[in-house]
């Protein structure tokens, strides 16, 4: 067993009550019973949305008696988007936010939250459901910068993209059939980036939603990056617009 995860109903009414980082919690189908219960309506209180699922996924987990429940708890804090971006602007800082769609390689996206701590982005914003879990193999792909960058959860990410347009933050989306490269856009103005799964991209929602879709040049056979590369190639473009601004070029 790993340390970032527990089991059984007792145990994980216990951590949530105790205040711990809850990443992720898998309740077996059609569960019940009065501890259940009381274990739902926790979850419920602390807005947890659990993901509820066969009972031979949870027996991948352990093998011994988890009574229908196990939890992944991470040493990092989540935030509020909703709370994040109103703090920037009162700081005086302009936003700079990756946000990241269903991303499930636990290396590609603590390589990514490494990249986005070193270029100074704000925060990184991820979906409830669907997302790599962010335990120990994260941490350590990071180099320990999930500990220095803020961590946004949400239950939609296309309600996340129109609360950032609300609040005045472009949204590019990284998208290979995109005709905007990334050269040719302002990462200068408050500006959020998207970068998609690794197999299937980024939904059709969120891409919807999004202000422009923005994409890198391949001159090469291959038609597509890996993610973690094609947004450390993104984040570093921006960063160079944001140095030449600065300096007055």
């Amino acid at each position: 067993m790993k340390d970032d995860f527990i089991f059984g109903l007792r145990p994980v009414i216990e951590a949530i009550e105790a205040g711990k980082t809850i990443d992720k919690v898998f309740v077996q189908n059609a569960l019940q019973g009065p501890i259940y219960a009381e274990l739902k309506a926790i979850l419920a209180k602390n807005k947890i949305r659990p993901n509820y699922v066969p009972v031979e996924k949870l027996n991948r987990f352990t093998r011994k008696n988890h009574q229908g429940v196990v939890a992944f708890i991470s040493d990092v804090p989540f935030h509020k988007v909703e709370d994040i971006v109103p703090q920037l602007f009162e700081e005086g800082k302009t936003p700079f936010l990756l946000i990241l769609d269903r991303l499930t390689d636990v290396r590609n996206f603590g390589a990514i939250c490494r990249t986005a701590e070193c270029v100074g982005v704000d925060a990184v914003i991820i979906p409830e459901k669907g997302a790599a879990p962010i335990n120990s193999d994260a941490i350590k792909t990071s180099a320990g910068a999930l500990y220095n960058v803020k961590i946004c959860k949400a239950p939609n990410l296309a309600h996340v993209v129109d609360f950032l347009q609300q609040s005045g933050i472009s949204v590019f989306a990284a998208s290979e059939k995109a005709e905007k490269l990334i050269y040719d856009v302002n990462f200068n103005e408050p500006c959020a980036v998207v970068m998609g799964n690794e197999e299937t991209g980024i939904s059709k929602e969120v891409l919807h939603h999004s202000d422009e879709k923005i994409k890198l040049p391949i001159e090469g056979k291959t038609q597509s990056l890996n993610v973690s590369v094609a947004c450390g190639a993104i984040l570093y473009e921006a960063v160079r617009q944001k140095m030449t601004a600065k300096a007055g070029l």
